[in-house]
């Protein structure tokens, strides 16, 4: 059956932030004594704050430093997102999505402040049906939650997702429905096809161009 709405992922999907989110628990990290390599932590961004401290380190540092690491990482995020830009096709897509007559709700686990500068950069506030936040969350990706939520939000399970990473697809296969992914957050065509991704482009501008083939 074709889906009746699209999950649009938003972090590295519609707003080129995956590398500011990378560079803000480096330095997070770094500040509580742990260095690691960018490329080490960029291999986990698409995971929730929730979860990454543990995946990056080890149970004993999230007991120690979990929260603390968390709340360094916000601070400094927020200190970059004046930087942060829509990805190209953005708002087209959901443009082009609402015309075809879906309903298109925006999945992020974002905090709300966070999430209310991803909405004005993208002006979707009128655009897209809803989105999801933190607060509507108890686990972030890979767990199924988000998905589940934006789901709710839609009131269809016939759905399918757009994202970046292969936390994306882990998560959305968890809750039943599949995952077409764009390469800007920075993982690789053959990661994101062994994470369970349906089809892999480039950038938006493939997607839209390939809406009539995903859609049906």
């Amino acid at each position: 059956m074709a889906p009746s709405a699209v999950i649009l992922d938003i972090d590295g999907t519609l707003v080129d932030s995956n590398y500011q989110h990378a560079v803000a628990w480096y330095r997070a990290l770094r500040q509580h004594g742990r260095v690691l390599s960018l490329h080490e932590i960029h291999r986990h961004i698409g995971i929730g704050g929730d979860q990454i401290v543990a995946a990056l380190t080890d149970d004993e540092f999230e007991r120690e430093h979990g929260d603390d690491v968390r709340a360094a990482e916000m601070a400094l995020f927020t200190q970059l997102m004046p930087e942060l830009e829509p990805l190209e096709a953005a708002r087209e897509l959901i443009e082009e999505l609402r015309w075809r007559g879906l309903t298109v709700v925006l999945a992020s686990s974002a905090k709300q402040a966070e999430l209310d500068h991803y909405l004005d950069l993208l002006d979707a506030r009128e655009l897209a049906d809803d989105w999801t936040s933190s607060a509507d969350v108890e686990a972030t990706k890979p767990e199924p939650d988000l998905v589940e939520a934006a789901l709710a939000k839609a009131g269809t399970r016939e759905a399918v997702m757009v994202g970046d990473t292969p936390w994306d697809c882990e998560a959305a296969a968890r809750a039943g429905i599949a995952t077409f992914t764009v390469m800007t957050g920075g993982f690789s065509e053959e990661e994101l096809r062994e994470a369970g991704a349906e089809d892999v482009y480039r950038a938006l501008p493939e997607v839209i161009s390939a809406l009539g083939r995903i859609l049906n």
